[in-house]
C-alpha cells in the first residue's frame, strides 16, 4: 500500500497515496482484514468490565474496521458509542449508542449514525477506550485523519486512551507530518499486529 520510504512534507500528499492505495484493494482483502481487526478486540489493551464503554466508529468504503468489531464489543459487555457529525461548520463530535446494525441510518456525507438519542462530547470522557479511524499513523503516536478536523477537536479535551486503526502498511516507521491542533494516540491496531503502544 503506502511506500515505507518517507519523505512526506505535506499531509495532503501522503492522504492522496493512502487513499489511491485503499482504492485498490481487493474487497476479499478487506473483508479477511475486518475479519482479523474483529479479533483483535477480544484482546484489548485496557481492562474492561460488564457496561463500560468504548467508543468507535462505523467504517466506510475500504477504512479498517465492520459492524462486526462493534458487535464484538457488544458481545463483551461493553456499552458502544458511535460518532454522530453535527451540522454546520467542523466542531466537536456528538455520540449515541450503538444498538445493533438495523439502527444505523445513514446521514452526512452518507455515514452511517445511530438513531438513538444524542450525548454530547463530553460522553467519551469515561470511556475506557476510543477506536479513531485513520489514514495513516506513526510509531510517536501522530494520527493522520481527513483534514477536517473533527476528532482532534474531540479528543483533545479527553484523557481517555485513544488508538488509531489503519491498515498494516498504513503504520509507517516515518514521520507523520503534524499541526498544532494534532492530538495524538497512545495506540495502533492493525490487522497484523493488534494492538501497539506508541508514543512512549
Amino acid at each position: 500500500m503506502v511506500s515505507e520510504t518517507p519523505s512526506y512534507r505535506s499531509k495532503h500528499d501522503l492522504r492522496r497515496d493512502v487513499l489511491a492505495a485503499r482504492a485498490s484493494m481487493s474487497p476479499f482483502v478487506l473483508a479477511q482484514v475486518n475479519a482479523e481487526l474483529a479479533e483483535w478486540l477480544y484482546r484489548l489493551p485496557v481492562d474492561v468490565e460488564d457496561g463500560d464503554v468504548v467508543a468507535a466508529y462505523v467504517a466506510t468504503g475500504s477504512e479498517p474496521g465492520s459492524i462486526a468489531m462493534l458487535d464484538v464489543l457488544v458481545d463483551r459487555g461493553l456499552t458502544v458509542l458511535l460518532p454522530i457529525v453535527p451540522e454546520g461548520a467542523p466542531s466537536r463530535l456528538q455520540w449515541s449508542e450503538y444498538r445493533g446494525e438495523i439502527e444505523l441510518e445513514p446521514r452526512r456525507w452518507g455515514l452511517l449514525e445511530p438513531i438513538g438519542r444524542r450525548l454530547d462530547p463530553d460522553a467519551v470522557h469515561g470511556a475506557k477506550l476510543i477506536l479513531v479511524p485513520a489514514l495513516a499513523a506513526d510509531h510517536s503516536g501522530a494520527r493522520l485523519g481527513r483534514g477536517a478536523g473533527y476528532y482532534d477537536r474531540t479528543l483533545a479535551p479527553t484523557a481517555a486512551p485513544v488508538a488509531a486503526v489503519v491498515h498494516d502498511a498504513e503504520f509507517v516507521d516515518y514521520d507523520i507530518p503534524q499541526g498544532e491542533m494534532d492530538v495524538p494516540v497512545g495506540w495502533v491496531l492493525t490487522p497484523g499486529s493488534g494492538f501497539t503502544a506508541v508514543g512512549r
